[in-house]
C-alpha cells in the first residue's frame, strides 16, 4: 500500500507541476494581448505574430491543465440520474466509465505521439514548428491517463470494500 500511495503522490505532484508550468504562460499571453490591443488602438500597428503566439500559449495552458483539472474534479459532471441509483450501481458505473475513458485517452495519447513524430509543418507567420505542440497533446493525455488510473484504483477499491 505504501508503494501505491508513493506512486500516487508522485503522479499528482507531476500533474500539479505541469499545471503550474501552463499557468506561467498566462501572464505573457495577457501582456501580449494587451500590447496588441494598445498597438492597434493607438498606433494602428498590430504586433506581428501575436495571434499565432497567443493561440500556441493558450493551447499549452489548456493541455497542461487538463490532468490537474481532473485531479481536483473540476470537470463538469451531471449526476441527476446517477445520484438516484444505489451506491453499488453508481460505483460500478464509475468503474465502467473510467475504463472507457482510459481506453479513449490511451488512443489519444498514442495517436498524438504518432502524429507528433510525423509532423513537419511550421506556422504561417513565425515559422514555429508544429511537432512540439502535437507531442504536448500526447504528454497531456498521458498524465490524464495516469490520473484516471488513480481514479480507477480508488473506485475498484471502494466497490470491493462494499
Amino acid at each position: 500500500m505504501d508503494r501505491m500511495a508513493a506512486t500516487r503522490r508522485v503522479i499528482q505532484r507531476l500533474t500539479i507541476a505541469l499545471s503550474f508550468a501552463g499557468m506561467f504562460l498566462l501572464i505573457p499571453m495577457m501582456l501580449l494581448t494587451s500590447g496588441e490591443v494598445v498597438g492597434r488602438a493607438l498606433w494602428n500597428q498590430p504586433i506581428p505574430g501575436s495571434v499565432e503566439l497567443s493561440s500556441y500559449m493558450l493551447a499549452v495552458f489548456i493541455l497542461l491543465g487538463v490532468a490537474y483539472t481532473h485531479q481536483v474534479k473540476g470537470h463538469v459532471r451531471v449526476e441527476m440520474l446517477v445520484s438516484k441509483l444505489p451506491k453499488r450501481t453508481r460505483l460500478t458505473l464509475e468503474v465502467v466509465t473510467t475504463l472507457l475513458s482510459l481506453f479513449i485517452i490511451a488512443i489519444l495519447a498514442w495517436q498524438a505521439w504518432v502524429i507528433g513524430l510525423e509532423e513537419k509543418t511550421v506556422s504561417d507567420m513565425l515559422r514555429i514548428p508544429q511537432w512540439p505542440f502535437r507531442m504536448l497533446v500526447s504528454v497531456a493525455a498521458l498524465f490524464l491517463f495516469l490520473e484516471l488510473l488513480i481514479d480507477l484504483v480508488d473506485s475498484v477499491g471502494r466497490l470491493v470494500r462494499r
